[in-house]
């Protein structure tokens, strides 16, 4: 029989369905909204933590990823962003294992996978935080409040900020954070088993910290998970009325029973939460190394401010976006930074209405969680309340700058208190206003289709680095980000003309962008506009003098304009700032090259090949040099170096088969020739050479036909041809004689 204090439950309008069939209709919800990110590619950031991330390769040893952070970076580095995830990229690198590569339909299928059954679980969670704890005869848990519950759960799993943590493969963090999160808390409540808190289970609530631990190794926000279990403890199983005890406390002078509370082992328990999470705590401070992350002004405008009230107001002014991303998730951003949201700069800036509305709103719901004589309803808000702030303090600004101004991703555990809420006041009212039942119901299912099909569309947006970056021009027109990477995708595919515009508007949005000046400079410089192309490059230098790229571009652009001396120093500079730096050495290679300065081309060569073995350029180009300068056997030496690491480089297979023509090993370098042609049997100039090879060794017939074949692919061959026609004259001799 159902307490009739739940009775407005039965007014929401939806099924009354056992728990797992709840379980079961919420994960399908879910897979409705993401299942057409399945198929997505690799966007944003996980180029950096998955495509470019060593960790996940099968090659580098399994202990790696306890040493590095999520992007595969030293964590003792001061370039770390110290983000410590290793069961995370672990996951990951199961998906390489499973998958044989990186192939993104792994990776997105089991985010989708892990958000349908997070959500699943919601149903538990709510049950639980709205209909209290309580068991049958048989030890079953009661769901006292079965219909809230789905509708919340169904709230949670349709919601659309939630489609950067979920269509977003580096997402994985967030929902694997999520799911040890969930189950934290529901080891902390089996911990109760009668629903009281006379008899608990020790060993339940240390597992709940093993899996409070395993939540952090996730992503750092599990640790908030302890404050929602202590919480739970204090206001469900304690059944503490916090407004009773102030008023008692402060009012009447009354002290708190201390015999009481340890008679009930909820300062036992308490003490066991604070003792674990001061020990995780000081783990991940330790593991940290050098200490917190280095975040710049960029990351984070608000607070580099140096006003405190100010900064203080544009921390709030945030907390605001974040609430409205949760009220309505229209305006998503794939990057909030760089302009999008300008900085309050004074009391008088009408944005300061959106901080005082949501303290309003906070307040008012922390009178009524606090106040109200109704159970159900200070339990309900107030858990509704813990689950929204709780989760989202790591990401507040208020004990540690964080490097974002605004992240869809951090608020998937903190939708939860949202929709716990909805879920509430929705089944309020139609407890109230039962006349309108039908208008209510057809509301309700209207708001949740509507979020099926925002997160149908935002997740479509995701599946491609065009579109997603293209859908953030009409929400954050301001950033800076946004159209530079807008200006880089259009560059990788090809449309130089239109990516340059970008490129300007975001050097214009942000003159010190750095990263957007060092893009447009090359593609100036690939444009042959090495004027303006050095000028950028010259800027973003001085900028940020440890910007080796730019000083390594600023070096290729002042070879090309003849500047040798400071193209040197530019490499240089490059090198310094970057020791381990292949490209640069090769590029300083072709400098001393150019300069005549044989010895120190192929020092620097052999800098780039020692550095980045498979640096094929960096070979080929020793093996020319040698083989202009007239060292054979050297040039054949290094040849077959290579030819070691890349056994299957044509490039390299060709210049050795010219230097093997020269020492009239004809054979070998036939053998050569044949095998760069099989890997590449459209190169036009390896089928001339092999003709001229022919030429030399007299087998004409074979010269003709590679000499017709080299012609057929590039017309406009003149040594080719020349060489073409001097065989036919030769083949014609012949002819003559013999007849």
């Amino acid at each position: 029989m159902v307490s009739s204090e739940f009775l407005w439950d039965h007014h929401i309008p939806l099924p009354k369905l056992g728990p797992s069939h709840s379980r079961i209709l919420v994960g399908l919800v879910a897979l409705i909204c993401f299942i057409n990110s399945y198929d997505g590619e690799f966007v944003f950031d996980d180029s950096e933590a998955i495509v470019n991330n060593k960790d996940l390769h099968p090659s580098t040893p399994l202990n790696n990823i306890w040493k590095n952070d999520f992007w595969g970076s030293n964590l003792s580095s001061n370039s770390s962003h110290k983000s410590y995830r290793p069961l995370t990229v672990l996951t990951f690198r199961l998906n390489y294992l499973v998958a044989g590569g990186l192939h993104p339909v792994g990776f997105h299928v089991l985010n989708i996978g892990l958000h349908c059954v997070i959500s699943a679980l919601m149903t538990d969670v709510f049950a639980i935080l709205i209909g209290g704890l309580a068991y049958d005869a048989k030890g079953h848990r009661l769901h006292q409040a079965p219909q809230a519950s789905l509708l919340a759960a169904l709230f949670f799993a349709a919601h659309p900020v939630h489609t950067e943590s979920v269509a977003g493969i580096v997402g994985r963090a967030d929902l694997l954070c999520a799911l040890f999160f969930q189950l934290s808390f529901l080891a902390y409540c089996r911990g109760f088993r009668g629903g009281t808190d006379r008899n608990f289970s020790v060993l339940w609530i240390i597992f709940s910290l093993l899996l409070c631990a395993a939540a952090m190794l996730c992503k750092e926000q599990g640790i908030t998970v302890l404050g929602v279990n202590a919480a739970f403890d204090v206001l469900m199983i304690c059944r503490v009325n916090i407004y009773e005890l102030t008023h008692r406390l402060l009012l009447k002078g009354k002290a708190v029973d201390v015999g009481e509370l340890l008679r009930t082992g909820v300062l036992i328990r308490l003490l066991l939460l604070l003792s674990g999470g001061s020990l995780l705590l000081y783990a991940r401070w330790r593991i940290m190394g050098t200490g917190p992350p280095a975040f710049t002004e960029v990351d984070n405008p608000a607070s580099f401010a140096e006003n405190v009230f100010l900064r203080m107001v544009n921390y709030n002014y945030y907390y605001s976006l974040n609430a409205w991303l949760l009220l309505c998730p229209w305006w998503l951003c794939f990057d909030w930074s760089m302009g999008c949201v300008p900085l309050i700069q004074s009391a008088a800036d009408w944005r300061v209405v959106a901080v005082l509305l949501l303290w309003s709103v906070l307040i008012g719901l922390t009178g009524h969680a606090l106040c109200s004589q109704d159970g159900v309803k200070r339990r309900t808000l107030t858990f509704g309340l813990v689950l929204l702030i709780i989760p989202f303090l790591p990401a507040s600004n208020l004990f540690f700058r964080v490097g974002f101004v605004v992240a869809e991703r951090v608020l998937y555990l903190s939708t939860a208190g949202y929709c716990l809420l909805l879920a509430y006041a929705l089944g309020h009212a139609c407890c109230l206003w039962r006349k309108h039942r039908k208008l209510l119901c057809v509301g309700v299912l209207a708001l949740l289709c509507v979020f099926v099909g925002r997160c149908a569309q935002r997740s479509r947006q995701w599946r491609t680095e065009q579109s997603l970056f293209t859908s953030a021009l009409a929400v954050c027109p301001l950033n800076a980000k946004v159209h530079y990477n807008v200006g880089k995708n259009l560059a990788d595919r090809g449309n130089q003309s239109a990516a340059i515009n970008y490129y300007r508007e975001a050097v214009r949005l942000h003159p010190k962008y750095v990263h957007a000046m060092n893009n447009l400079g090359n593609i100036l410089k690939e444009r042959n506009e090495l004027v303006e192309a050095e000028e950028l490059l010259s800027n973003a230098v001085h900028i940020q003098p440890d910007f080796a790229a730019a000083w390594m571009n600023l070096g290729i652009v002042q070879n090309s304009l003849g500047k040798f001396g400071p193209a040197e120093q530019s490499y240089w500079n490059a090198i310094k700032h970057r020791r381990r730096y292949p490209d640069c050495y090769y590029n300083l290679g072709r400098l001393y090259a150019d300069l005549n300065r044989h010895v120190d081309a192929l020092n620097a060569w052999r800098n780039a090949t020692m550095l980045k073995p498979e640096h094929s350029l960096a070979w080929n180009n020793m093996v020319i040099l040698l083989d202009n300068t007239g060292n054979l056997e050297q040039a054949e030496a290094i040849g077959k170096e290579a030819l070691k690491i890349l056994p299957h480089d044509p490039t390299i297979m060709f210049s050795l088969a010219n230097v093997l023509g020269k020492l009239q090993k004809y054979e070998e370098s036939e053998s050569f020739f044949l095998h760069a042609l099989r890997i590449n049997p459209n190169a036009a100039s390896c089928h001339g050479n092999l003709a001229v090879l022919y030429h030399r060794w007299a087998k004409l017939e074979l010269a003709r036909k590679h000499y017709e074949q080299a012609l057929i692919l590039d017309p406009t061959a003149t040594g080719t041809r020349e060489n073409y026609n001097m065989l036919l004259r030769k083949l014609e001799q012949k002819h003559k004689t013999t007849s």
